[in-house]
């Protein structure tokens, strides 16, 4: 209905003296329904519209925030580093850097999210919930690496314990049933234990390792995101 009547507006409105207002208030209204594209259409339509750098400034802000929560944060971060460079909003660079920290945490950089909002206030609850986040978040490349070299490390690393201990057992299991194949010059069936058995459960070791890391990594983040929802209470996209 809120969009109807905007629309009723901009159709009346011969002298184009409410263009901005009516398409920040309809990208609003859509952005509000999580319709985030098309949003973005009618925050450009504003800033179209637009006669002072201020409403300029404020309809990419808006186009940049329906970006991040679109999740199109390649996107997003071009037009932030477009606005920094851009002369005319040289004193608004705190500003940028704030929504600049937003783009990073939907786009899981959180170390870099840490960063951007440390240029805006180093003492802020953001600084400290993404340097938090960044911290207790597990390497998926470690995992991987640590269970390449010893079958059952990356599951040690991420915590699941029981998992790396079976990896462990079962690679060492097949691993040596190979070796006393070739040794006692059974040459198939090694190379049948070797290949179908023990390469098998070797593999499945670092694939489940990194899984499990990026399993960690979801419930972490997840968590952070929730609470920034529900409790956060500054600005937020």
């Amino acid at each position: 209905d809120a969009i109807t009547e905007f629309k009723r507006l901009l159709f009346f409105d011969s002298e184009k003296k409410y263009s901005y207002l009516a398409n920040e208030y309809i990208g609003d209204s859509y952005k509000m329904g999580g319709k985030f594209s098309d949003a973005i259409i009618y925050y450009t339509y504003s800033e179209i519209a637009a006669v002072t750098d201020s409403e300029i400034f404020n309809a990419r802000v808006n186009c940049i925030r329906a970006n991040i929560l679109r999740r199109t944060t390649t996107r997003a971060l071009a037009m932030l580093d477009t606005l920094s460079a851009d002369n005319r909003f040289k004193k608004k660079i705190q500003i940028i850097n704030y929504w600049k920290g937003w783009a990073y945490i939907f786009s899981n950089e959180w170390e870099k999210a840490a960063a951007a909002f440390a240029e805006t206030d180093s003492n802020s609850e953001l600084v400290s919930l993404c340097k938090k986040v960044d911290d207790e978040k597990y390497s998926v490349t470690l995992a991987n690496t640590l269970s390449h070299f010893i079958p059952g490390a990356g599951q040690f690393y991420t915590g699941n314990y029981w998992s790396g201990l079976l990896s462990l057992g079962w690679n060492i299991l097949w691993g040596y049933l190979s070796v006393k194949a070739f040794v006692d010059n059974r040459i198939f069936d090694g190379i049948v234990i070797s290949n179908f058995l023990w390469f098998r459960f070797y593999r499945g070791n670092f694939e489940n390792a990194s899984k499990f890391a990026e399993e960690k990594n979801t419930v972490i983040t997840n968590k952070a995101l929730n609470y920034l929802q529900f409790n956060y209470a500054g600005l937020k996209p």
